[in-house]
């Protein structure tokens, strides 16, 4: 896809920045297919950025993701802030495919033009995120938002990677689902700056609460660390998503005061600029794969004449040749 010359990246930008909900649609779906009009847009972009408040959600499926996240866009629009939201729904592994409903349930916001939402496919990508879901952050930023929440897939124990995208993580539990256990294993006791116990009006929410309170005590921290807030709510009610808000507020002044929000942040970027480079250099091997050299050095390696790790360090000279 590339756009029209009619509408250049300037202009697009400048349109999204105005609150053009196609405008921004429009960069998101050039970041998701990789355009090669991304270097452009990413650098007109650049100083627009880094100003929002950026909230991930996670938490195994069925525990209230996106009706808290509804809830949250209500509250914070009512704080006057523009909200941008990205949920990102797993793909299918046989067709690639997603059904991308997440915006199904966030219905009461789609004629507020304070609004964006946007459903995004995983695409394989593992961790929760969809590769592009980094660039995507940035073109809401650009775009004007005050605040981007981040809606992972329901995700497992390993699966964190939103951790390292927000500054402020939601980890969502529910009572009768095992995640009191869930959260002690290693990952998602980590990542979290704020527990969530929703559907707290059910039978075991307070073992739950107690539970996690008990796991986060025995976590070890020094003077002056985060600790992890507990809230409870029930999002289907809209309960507890002041005590939610709160809870990110303080943890956003934490940052702030303890010099972590930028800290945070050049290891987002670092992030960044290393999955760009692994991606290119993987173009790259593509090449290689469809010509010889890759083949060569593989018979070398099948036939025991050279060692794996030579080979690599043969093929990084030719990259380097190249460059």
């Amino acid at each position: 896809m590339t756009v029209r010359r009619s509408r250049s990246v300037p202009e697009l930008v400048e349109q999204a920045q105005a609150g053009d909900h196609r405008a921004v649609a429009r960069l998101i779906t050039l970041v998701e297919n990789g355009d090669e009009l991304l270097p452009e847009i990413a650098a007109a972009l650049a100083p627009h950025t880094g100003r929002a408040q950026v909230i991930g959600l996670t938490g195994s499926p069925g525990v209230g993701k996106s009706t808290t996240t509804n809830e949250l866009v209500s509250h914070l629009r009512k704080q006057g802030h523009r909200v941008g939201v990205l949920a990102v729904d797993p793909s299918s592994p046989f067709t690639g495919g997603a059904i991308l409903g997440d915006r199904v349930r966030m219905q009461d916001h789609a004629t507020d033009p304070g609004v964006y939402i946007r459903s995004m496919s995983s695409r394989g990508h593992l961790g929760g995120l969809g590769a592009a879901t980094p660039q995507a952050v940035r073109v809401l930023e650009g775009a004007g938002c005050d605040v981007v929440l981040v809606e992972t897939v329901g995700v497992g124990q390993a699966e964190v990677e939103v951790a390292s995208l927000a500054d402020t993580t939601l980890v969502l539990l529910a009572p009768g689902m095992g995640d009191a256990i869930q959260a002690v294993k290693a990952g998602i006791l980590e990542i979290a700056d704020v527990f969530v116990v929703n559907k707290a009006d059910r039978d075991g929410a307070d073992n739950t609460y107690r539970d996690i309170q008990g796991m986060i005590s025995l976590g070890e921290r020094g003077p002056g660390d985060w600790r992890p807030q507990v809230v409870r709510a029930v999002a289907s009610k809209a309960e507890g998503i002041t005590d939610i808000i709160e809870a990110v507020d303080k943890h956003r002044a934490w940052l702030v005061e303890h010099d972590q929000l930028r800290r945070r942040r050049e290891k987002r970027a670092a992030a960044e600029v290393e999955a760009i480079t692994l991606g290119a250099l993987r173009a790259r091997m593509a090449s290689f794969r469809d010509g010889t050299t890759l083949g060569e050095l593989a018979s070398a390696v099948a036939a025991g004449e050279l060692s794996p790790y030579a080979a690599a360090d043969r093929l990084l000279s030719t990259l380097e040749i190249e460059n």
